[in-house]
């Protein structure tokens, strides 16, 4: 059989990649990925198209998908499936730091009656590895597997915030911006001061940036070495919590739970 012909995009990555770099399964990770909240079923031209790869090669990655229960099909469209989370599952049941935070958070969002969550720095977001909220908050998006762009967030503004001032630099000289509301700051310059400022306090606030009506806090949760390993956050509808709550209530409590988990981040 021939061999199929890469794009450019797939040639920087299997270069990038080294001889052991395995094309077959970086294009199935590539086709899930694609699926999203607004992308929940698409044909076999969408989804090449938004992947960048011959017609060939996805349909065969689909197939494959969709023969080991990944992903489901009426032959026009297709669909993952739940057995997806299995992955998502298999990363949480092996990380101990999830282990830690799960419990923890639930324990601040019963307590203060507000969401609480954990999040590591992935790419160019942050995604949620430990939520929970009570059950009056209607916001349902926001759970384990959530992704918030980094720039957008305080959960991702103290995580950009432990990158040294090069590394940041790079960051956001590369970051692609979406506004998000009309609060959010799509200004470069602006956005690392914002980042350098929670550097600077230990934490970070965001007003309606990522969501309407909807700010957050966030501090650094970090291992006994001081390294940090990922943020922890409240977040809570604007018009029952205010500013001055968010930074007088709310962060002292952060900042003591990322105190006592310190000693377990190994």
């Amino acid at each position: 059989m021939p061999r199929i012909k890469r794009t450019k995009a797939e040639q920087s990555i299997a270069e990038s990649g080294g001889p052991d770099f395995l094309e077959a399964l970086a294009r199935g990770l590539r086709v899930i990925q694609v699926f999203n909240r607004d992308r929940r079923q698409l044909s076999l031209s969408d989804i090449a198209r938004l992947v960048d790869l011959p017609r060939a090669s996805v349909r065969r990655t689909l197939r494959t998908l969709v023969h080991l229960g990944f992903a489901e099909t009426d032959e026009r469209m297709f669909r993952l499936t739940p057995r997806v989370l299995t992955l998502a599952g298999a990363y949480l049941l092996s990380n101990a730091i999830s282990d830690i935070l799960q419990p923890a958070v639930e324990r601040i969002s019963a307590e203060i009656g507000e969401a609480c969550s954990a999040a590591v720095l992935d790419g160019d977001d942050v995604i949620m590895i430990a939520h929970a909220s009570p059950n009056r908050v209607v916001n349902v998006s926001a759970q384990i597997g959530f992704r918030l762009p980094a720039i957008s967030s305080s959960l991702g503004r103290v995580l950009l915030a432990a990158l040294d001032d090069r590394l940041l630099d790079k960051f956001l000289a590369r970051v692609r911006i979406a506004e998000l509301t009309t609060a959010t700051i799509v200004d470069r310059a602006e956005l690392a001061r914002a980042i350098r400022k929670a550097r600077d306090d230990g934490y970070s606030l965001a007003d309606g940036e990522a969501e309407v009506g909807f700010r957050s806090i966030s501090v650094p949760l970090r291992r006994l070495d001081g390294k940090v390993v990922a943020s922890l956050n409240i977040g809570a509808h604007s018009n029952r919590c205010t500013l001055d709550k968010m930074r007088h209530v709310l962060l002292p409590k952060l900042q003591a739970l990322a105190t006592e988990l310190q000693g377990q981040m190994i």
